[in-house]
């Protein structure tokens, strides 16, 4: 039974209302022998209120739902930036660390503004994203990733979205907007889970075969 299902994966939907998580997970994903599709093109999509108390739940919760309404397998993430000297803040709050339906220029703000003052060797952070797979019989599938960097004094960079501005990956010492986009979908923790996630979704192509 789970080897007939499983070999009725052709297509997957992106679950995810952010254009620009939704771009950067189909141009991560476009090696895989699968057709992807952005669920912000489509005409209908499940809203999925994200009140999880982590990654994983989250993250779960919106490949569920968009795989049920679809009826299709479904990939989403849930990624936060965990910056040590705030204990761990914002992490799963990321998104909305500056209230509901702020900007990504709100959150920047906020957190610089909570940094104030904090010498660079203290502003040690992490990103961490955890992905989920879910087929409509509610299968799901969790791999995580994760990068160490440190939140830099002021926004750098033009690229990317998010964070990205703020945060600076020492190997490089740019930060995220500055690498670009190529060189973030490479190293990125968005990146890195993505990629064991494609290994999953192989594997379970293979076993339905």
């Amino acid at each position: 039974m789970v080897a007939v299902w499983l070999k009725m994966i052709k297509e997957i939907i992106i679950a995810t209302c952010n254009t620009h998580k939704a771009d950067e997970i189909k141009a991560i994903l476009e090696d895989l022998d699968i057709k992807t599709v952005q669920m912000t093109l489509l005409p209908k999509c499940p809203e999925t209120v994200e009140d999880g108390k982590t990654l994983e739940e989250n993250a779960t919760k919106k490949a569920i739902a968009a795989s049920k309404f679809f009826g299709k397998w479904a990939i989403a993430d849930d990624t936060g930036l965990e910056v040590d000297c705030l204990k761990g803040a914002p992490g799963v709050y990321s998104a909305r660390y500056a209230g509901q339906h702020c900007s990504f220029a709100d959150n920047n703000k906020k957190l610089l503004a909570a940094l104030g003052g904090v010498p660079m060797e203290k502003r040690t952070a992490k990103f961490r994203t955890v992905v989920a797979i879910s087929s409509p019989r509610c299968e799901t599938y969790l791999v995580s990733g994760e990068i160490f960097g440190t939140i830099a004094p002021r926004s750098a960079g033009a690229n990317g979205f998010g964070y990205d501005s703020i945060f600076c990956v020492p190997e490089y010492g740019k930060t995220f907007s500055e690498l670009g986009a190529k060189v973030k979908n490479y190293i990125s923790h968005r990146a890195i889970a993505l990629k064991r996630a494609k290994k999953i979704i192989e594997n379970l192509r293979i076993v339905g075969k």
